[in-house]
Parts: structure tokens; C-alpha cells; sequence
């Protein structure tokens, strides 16, 4: 393999874990952030994200000397002969991807342009911004040095990164010349064999439309649950039967409290409104969305229903981040929940083996937190789970019962077998299967 020198600009989720994958495959990476206190922390072995396995290869391969963090980004750009952009490109009040930072970043590269360099777009950014990070690179070049554009998407699961990465299912690279692209495709040969060559262009929306994609198919699920609970069917059979088709796959067909996480909903939302500015009507999208929001709402009135009021009660929640194996809680289900039941006049406790303090920062003192799963558990009116979480799965059930007030568990997620929980005396409501009851747990209807 041909070494290369890669600057990576930004150390979140994408930018830290490709670059230290990069390192591992023997390339030499500087990962650069303007966050001081972030790379302070990053030279001390501080990781700014929870990702299983991200700290012992960061590690290993700083003490190998391929890998080295710095806020000095111009020093990064001048030495590198490829520059990844790695930073954020959170959702603007209006959905669309705001490109504040890209923007920033390629004012900086065209500053400290000195001699040919491919420059990749990692960041997920809508169409066009290839186009645009050429423009501004060219604007602020003083000697008119030659380089190329390329986007390289990435389609990383939160909790399976380091493995995902090192052994893609396929690399997406659209390039604006032959040569831009045999070098981004090398760095991927220890990755992947598979690998799309496109445009700037379709690379950029093959990121959108994977991630609105697989979006569509958790709610389309979920929307079949809800007719499953007025049918009397059960959607984890109905799920079954339809996944076994080669056609349509078994994975996202899990009905539950909707799709949470930094991409899903950023995505979708961007993705409607490159829709609309190019004059395209996306409907099924907008109805994407809007199932998934009613998901967490749903969950409040299967509480509400059971109870009869949530104004007094006490409700442990089991779960605060989008998904098991990760601190992240942007858009989790969890964060929206909440506050509802808040809103209620519902008391509540939180448990999380690892997101807490990253909750802390979106919900305040709006719950207790707790990483012990019985202590939450404890004299709570009923028990809502929002994230699949191990601890969760491995619940003592019988421990459970005796700790809660009344028998009640809504669990968002489908996690354990409906007679199971009719044998050990629960009110059991999950979503798109039919409800279990304790005839000594007071349940209204249940929606």
C-alpha cells in the first residue's frame, strides 16, 4: 500500500473514527479540530464520544506514531496530501444542512493551498457542495495550486463503527478526475473491494437517499404496528413474513418508538427540503417523518391510556440514548418523551448506563438520573423502555414486579416474548402486538 499524508478536519464521530481507521491501515493521519479543550482531551486519551473499541485503537496507533491530533489546521492542510472534511453540518431552523463549517474550512485549505491535494468531502452535505467547496477553495487560493473535489460519504452505525469501517460493505466515491479517484480508492483497497465510482454529485445524494431510505422502512413498520394493535395481529410476525422476502430484507423492519440519532432525522429533513428546492412535491417523506414523530407520542398515550392520568405518578424510563452502545441522544426518543410526560404532571427516573451526562445537557433537572437499572426501577407507578440496552434485555424480572408500584411495563422496543410477561403477572403494552393484562393493574383502553 502507498502511505499517504491525511489531514482530517474535525474530530467528531465521522472525523475521529476515520481517521483513526485511516492510521490503522498504515496511513499517516493528523486529525485537526478548532476545539482546543477537544484535542487537549484527545492527547490525554479522552474521548470526546462513547464507541466501543474507538479508545484502544486511537491509542495503539498514537503509540505507533501514525496518528497525532492538532488544532494547527493550516500546519495540517500544508502537510497533507489529502484533506478530509469531517466537520458538522447540523439541521438549520428551516431542515436544510447548515455549511457554516464546511464553508470555514475550505476558506482555510484555499489559504494554505501549496501544491496539488485531493480534498474529500466526509461530511454529509446536500448536492452541490461539492461544486461550492471548489468555488470557495479557488476564491481563497492565492497561487492557484491544482486540486481535486471528491465526496466519500460515509455509513457508519453508531456502537459498530470501528468495525463497520474496517470492513465496509462498499465505498462510495464520486471524484471530479481519474486521478482524485485511484487515490481515494487506495485508501479504501484494505476496507473494501467494493467501491462506486460516481460523480460529486450522486455521491452526494446516495447519502441522503440510503439514510431517507432506510428511514421510510422504520416507519413504514411502525405504521403497519399500529394497525396490528387494532387488528389484534402481532407485527414481529407480520415483520417475519416480509423480511424473509430477498426483495424487501429483514433489517429496519422492527417496529418500536421510531428512529432517533445524529443522521435519520438531519437527513430526511434535509433531503425533503433539497426536494423542494428543486421544485419536487416529496410526500413520502413528509410522511416518513410524521409517523416517527407520532411514535413518541404514541408512547404517552399507552401510559396515559393504562393509568387513567399521569399527574402524580412516578415513571421510570429505561433508556436515554437513540440507540444501545453510544452516549449520543441527539433527536433519541427518550428527549422528546420526557418532557411530555413532564408536561403531564408525571415524575420521572432515568436510567442509562452511559448517555447521562449527555442527556443532562438537553433535559436539566427535568428527571433523575441513574445508572442502576433496579434503584430506577424502584417505586415507579409503571416502567417505559426506550433503548434496547443490554441491561434492559437482561432484566430480573421477577426482581422487577416486586420493585414497581403497580405491575406496568410499556416497552417501546418489543423486547420480551408476550406469554413470558403474561406468566410472570405483568400489564405488558408493546407496539404492534397485542396487549398483555394484570387484572390487578387498573388499563383503560389501550390505543
Amino acid at each position: 500500500m502507498n502511505v499517504k499524508k491525511i489531514a482530517v478536519i474535525g474530530t467528531g464521530y465521522v472525523g475521529l473514527v476515520s481517521g483513526t481507521c485511516f492510521a490503522e491501515a498504515g496511513n499517516q493521519v493528523t486529525c485537526c479540530d478548532i476545539n482546543q479543550n477537544k484535542i487537549s482531551n484527545l492527547l490525554q486519551g479522552i474521548m470526546p464520544i462513547y464507541e466501543p473499541g474507538l479508545k484502544e485503537l486511537v491509542q495503539k496507533n498514537v503509540d505507533s506514531e501514525r496518528l497525532s491530533f492538532s488544532t494547527n489546521i493550516k500546519e495540517a492542510v500544508r502537510n497533507a496530501e489529502v484533506v478530509y472534511i469531517a466537520v458538522g453540518t447540523p439541521m438549520s431552523a428551516t431542515g436544510e444542512a447548515d455549511l457554516t463549517y464546511v464553508k470555514q474550512v475550505a476558506e482555510t485549505i484555499g489559504e494554505n493551498l501549496n501544491g496539488y491535494k485531493v480534498i474529500v468531502t466526509k461530511s454529509t452535505v446536500p448536492v452541490g457542495t461539492g461544486k461550492l467547496v471548489e468555488s470557495i477553495i479557488h476564491n481563497y487560493s492565492p497561487d492557484n495550486h491544482s486540486f481535486d473535489i471528491v465526496s466519500n460519504p460515509e455509513f457508519l452505525r453508531e456502537g459498530a463503527a470501528i468495525q463497520e469501517t474496517m470492513n465496509m460493505e462498499r465505498a462510495v466515491i464520486g471524484a471530479t478526475s481519474d486521478k482524485a479517484y485511484g487515490i481515494v480508492a487506495e485508501l479504501h483497497k484494505p476496507f473494501t473491494s467494493t467501491i462506486v465510482k460516481t460523480t460529486v454529485e450522486s455521491a452526494e445524494l446516495i447519502k441522503y437517499a440510503a439514510n431517507a431510505f432506510l428511514a421510510t422502512k422504520i416507519s413504514f413498520i411502525n405504521d403497519i404496528a399500529n394497525i396490528c394493535e387494532r387488528v389484534g395481529a402481532d407485527v414481529t410476525k407480520v415483520s417475519e413474513g416480509i423480511g424473509l422476502d430477498s426483495r424487501i430484507g429483514k433489517k429496519f423492519l422492527q417496529a418500536g418508538v421510531g428512529f432517533g440519532g445524529s443522521c435519520f432525522p438531519k437527513d430526511t429533513s434535509a433531503l425533503l427540503h433539497i426536494s423542494q428546492e428543486c421544485g419536487y412535491d416529496f410526500n413520502l417523506l413528509k410522511a416518513v417523518m410524521e409517523t416517527n414523530e407520532g411514535q413518541r407520542d404514541r408512547v404517552v398515550e399507552k401510559l396515559t391510556a393504562a393509568l387513567g392520568s399521569l399527574k402524580g405518578k412516578t415513571i421510570s424510563v429505561l433508556g436515554l440514548a437513540f440507540k444501545p452502545n453510544t452516549d449520543d441522544v441527539r433527536c433519541a426518543p427518550a428527549i422528546d418523551i420526557i418532557p411530555r410526560l413532564r408536561q403531564m404532571g408525571a415524575t420521572v427516573k432515568a436510567f442509562d448506563p452511559i448517555a447521562i451526562e449527555e442527556a443532562k445537557k438537553q433535559l436539566g433537572n427535568q428527571c433523575t438520573y441513574s445508572d442502576d437499572i433496579y434503584e430506577t426501577i424502584k417505586n415507579t407507578d409503571a416502567c417505559v423502555i426506550i433503548t434496547d440496552w443490554n441491561e434492559v434485555k437482561a432484566l430480573d424480572l421477577t426482581k422487577v414486579k416486586r420493585l414497581l408500584k403497580r405491575p406496568l411495563i410499556v416497552d417501546g422496543r418489543n423486547l420480551f416474548d408476550l406469554e413470558l410477561m403474561k406468566n410472570h403477572g405483568f400489564s405488558y403494552i408493546s407496539v404492534g402486538r397485542p396487549a398483555v393484562h394484570n387484572e390487578n393493574t387498573l388499563i383503560s383502553h389501550v390505543i
